[in-house]
């Protein structure tokens, strides 16, 4: 199937502007298939794997279709879990920002009920929710249901799984009003198709089949971060890793304006490049990559597509990809011709999720790393000019320079240590103090329980007169070697 950028789709412009904004330029197959029929208010089977847009596929229609004027329930999203309806309440409400008056709320146990009650009795179009929690809702009657205009079955046979067959039921049945009905699934079994038949009304199957997606032998690492550090941590592990040449992408357009112009302000040889670039400044951007002038190249996905350099040592992922088919591309890019590769992404809090499906669905491993200190930066630093220096001394001939050394070091009663530490520290040179933290936020702080809590190597008790005693490694009888009065140190 052709693909579809979002400027072709017909959708509301702020819809567009919003899709935009959050770095997709183009539509997946499962968003070019469902969008069209659901705007049309038809049921739809969507059979599609996680990770291919499905969020948007129904997400988007949901938004097109709500009356913002209307404050009553118009769409209910039932999802397996709540770490699912948080990420689809959270991006339903981005693909709905430049729209006024319309209120997106997730729903889910473990959350206060009250809290959720009282969101509710203020208005909300849109309802994203747990099975469980919607029936409490519903038995207390602070979710109505008369005006549903769409209901959403997302992960339909993960619900199945965790044993939902009957809220969902019971849900669907409740739903008198007339309305259209989405189900979106991995697999189809039968129980899924049991309740297509019962609840749907002539729906149109879409069968998005996903490819085949393997990892290229790269090694892979996240770090978790906050987002206002992470500028500072992908200086940090430029600066660390040290590669001679390194992809950042980046979601949106505008971060990769910023991040490049923020690195290049830092010192870096980094460039940034997307898709509202005219082609002589692509070319001259890829150009200057290609021949060792740009070290680091600061792309959107879309942009990347024409990237074909081989030498690439290292990705950053700077955002989480919403596609993980776009994390396999990225990381992609690097380990070629046999070549070793490294492959680094920042997750920000609940993103966290993003990467379990990623190693799920791409059978991976992707280790989590603690970002390197001060300290480990300028010690890899080091490491590296002394490596370089080795390199020199094995290749080039240096008498004629050991001989104008060591008369120097005679005239100033120098050691060759000293002299080896001076040209050492020229070459470190000083730590920018933009980089320099008072207060690493990155070194694990001990907590006042870790504080309180002394660790015993070999820790034993001993009762003496009914309390129990702590006695450190050394200070205790072993069993099997009883020497009366004697211990072993």
């Amino acid at each position: 199937m052709d693909e579809i950028s979002y400027k072709e789709s017909g959708l509301d412009f702020r819809i567009i502007r919003a899709v935009e904004e959050m770095g997709f330029e183009q539509m997946t197959p499962i968003q070019v298939q469902a969008i069209p029929v659901l705007l049309q208010g038809r049921d739809i089977i969507g059979q599609a794997q996680t990770g291919t847009g499905k969020t948007a596929a129904f997400g988007i229609p949901a938004i097109q279709n709500v009356d913002p004027e209307d404050s009553s329930l118009q769409v209910l999203i039932l999802c397996p879990t709540r770490e699912l309806a948080i990420q689809a309440a959270r991006e339903i409400r981005n693909f709905a920002k430049f729209m006024q008056g319309i209120k997106v709320l997730p729903i889910y146990g473990g959350q206060d009920i009250v809290k959720q009650i009282r969101s509710l009795k203020g208005g909300v179009q849109i309802v994203v929710g747990t099975p469980g929690r919607v029936m409490d809702h519903m038995r207390r009657h602070t979710l109505k249901l008369k005006n549903i205009k769409m209901l959403v079955l997302d992960e339909a046979d993960e619900m199945l799984n965790m044993g939902f067959r009957d809220d969902i039921e019971t849900i669907c049945s409740e739903i008198k009003s007339e309305h259209q009905t989405a189900l979106f699934s991995a697999t189809m079994p039968r129980e899924i198709l049991d309740i297509a038949e019962k609840y749907q009304n002539d729906a149109q199957v879409i069968k998005v089949v996903k490819k085949e997606l393997t990892i290229p032998l790269v090694r892979q690492y996240y770090y978790e971060v906050k987002n206002r550090d992470k500028e500072e941590v992908i200086c940090r592990l430029l600066d660390y890793y040290n590669p001679k040449r390194s992809l950042i992408f980046c979601n949106t357009k505008r971060m990769v304006d910023d991040l490049a112009d923020n690195l290049k302000g830092r010192g870096y040889f980094a460039e940034g490049l997307h898709g509202d670039m005219n082609q002589y400044q692509r070319d001259r951007v890829m150009q200057n990559f290609r021949n060792g002038k740009t070290e680091i190249l600061i792309a959107t996905d879309v942009a990347a597509r024409g990237i074909d350099v081989d030498d690439v040592e290292a990705v950053f992922n700077y955002d989480v990809p919403q596609d993980i088919e776009y994390y396999v591309h990225r990381i992609g890019r690097t380990g070629r011709a046999g070549r070793k590769g490294r492959a680094f992404t920042l997750v920000v809090g609940r993103e966290i999720y993003k990467m379990r499906e990623i190693e799920k669905t791409c059978k991976t491993r992707i280790k989590n790393r603690l970002i390197p200190t001060v300290n480990d930066i300028t010690q890899s630093k080091a490491e590296n000019i002394m490596k370089q220096a080795i390199d020199v001394l094995k290749k080039d001939d240096l008498s004629k320079i050991s001989l104008m050394l060591e008369k120097k070091m005679n005239e100033d009663d120098l050691t060759a240590i000293e002299l080896a530490s001076a040209f050492l520290k020229m070459h470190l040179g000083e730590e920018p103090e933009n980089i320099i933290l008072v207060e690493d936020p990155y070194i694990p702080e001990k907590t006042n329980k870790d504080k309180k809590k002394k660790k015993f190597r070999g820790e034993h008790d001993k009762k003496k007169n009914g309390k129990k005693k702590e006695i450190p490694f050394g200070k205790f009888r072993y069993k099997g070697r009883k020497k009366k009065g004697k211990t072993i140190n």
